[in-house]
């Protein structure tokens, strides 16, 4: 009996002790931690910077909503790099992220690196440019057919429907920027004063310093180019590569970067289509927490387009004040 008492004694004197050192009463359990990676095409394109912002709005705003830490991984190459992209992809999903978001510079590369990372099991969706038939749940960015329609109809516009086009294109192996040079093509055949240059699809490294020389030397052999279709706004993030009068060549062009801008007010460009490429990374963490914390897809289907913003120089004020937002004072 004694020996039962004193095993009873010290059993409790054991408990109270666990209790003792166990968190006080009001100190809140550890919040769950839900990583998420965001791998855009190259950290020089201003674009995936404001979808980084984007995100890490998101995973403030939404994690605070739900009670949980939701940290963004960041794993964007310095320049395109669809190898890089891959690996970035693989060696994220092995670390454990539960999704994560990619805009893919070159479909064959990420397609199987994509169904891979979902293999791995990392919830994968598509931002600003897709890879249709890989495991990925969903894609949000632009129309990209309708996107070079409007470029086409705009630019068709300033010339008054006469004048000979060059459609500055820039990776041929993207996916959305081909069928955004499909849209304008699709677009100039709608009128019979335009014609598009012969072998005037320029395709080039997405760099500015690139885009402009390549913008320079077509137009310094063909000076009958009387308008530029650029579906994609490379050359604008330099100052000066547009070397010609203002108004002498007519331009429209896709983003409206604070770089750009300069060149609506010189009247240089007469348009630019704003993405928002804010809600491309703000968009793509509400899916990602919808689908890994909820199974949830989304209702409207696998594809989620966002329209483009017309801007003219006229506003550039409001441009620049929503650039602000989205640079840094998330």
């Amino acid at each position: 009996m004694f020996k039962s008492s004193v095993w009873v004694v010290a059993l409790w004197a054991a408990v109270c002790a666990a209790c003792s050192e166990a968190a006080p009463a009001n100190e809140e359990p550890a919040r769950e931690r839900v990583v998420l990676g965001l791998v855009g095409k190259s950290q020089s394109n201003p674009v995936f910077q404001a979808a980084y912002t984007g995100a890490k709005a998101a995973a403030a705003e939404l994690g605070a909503q739900r009670g949980i830490d939701v940290v963004i991984d960041w794993q964007t190459p310095p320049d395109e790099d669809p190898a890089a992209q891959a690996a970035a992809l693989e060696q994220l999903a092995r670390r454990g992220v539960r999704g994560i978001a990619v805009s893919v510079s070159e479909a064959n590369t990420l397609r199987p690196a994509i169904d891979k990372a979902v293999e791995l099991g990392a919830q994968v969706v598509c931002f600003d440019s897709d890879a249709p038939g890989s495991a990925r749940f969903a894609f949000l960015g632009t129309d990209d057919i309708a996107c070079g329609r409007q470029v086409g109809s705009e630019l068709a516009a300033a010339l008054g429907g006469v004048g000979t086009v060059a459609i500055l294109a820039g990776n041929q192996a993207a996916p959305n920027l081909a069928a955004r040079v499909e849209g304008v093509r699709a677009s100039l055949a709608e009128h019979e004063g335009l014609n598009l240059l012969d072998d005037g699809i320029y395709y080039h490294a997405e760099t500015p310093e690139q885009a402009a020389e390549t913008v320079a030397r077509a137009q310094s052999t063909h000076p009958e180019i009387d308008g530029w279709a650029f579906v994609g706004g490379w050359p604008l993030y330099t100052r000066g590569s547009l070397r010609w009068e203002p108004g002498a060549v007519k331009v429209v062009s896709v983003d409206a970067l604070p770089a750009q801008l300069s060149y609506l007010e010189s009247g240089h460009v007469n348009v630019l289509l704003e993405q928002d490429c804010f809600a491309w990374g703000y968009r793509s963490v509400e899916l990602l927490l919808a689908r890994v914390l909820d199974g949830e897809v989304p209702a409207e289907g696998p594809r989620l387009t966002m329209p483009l913003r017309e801007i003219r120089a006229a506003q550039v004020p409001e441009v620049l004040a929503r650039w602000e937002a989205w640079r840094g004072d998330r």
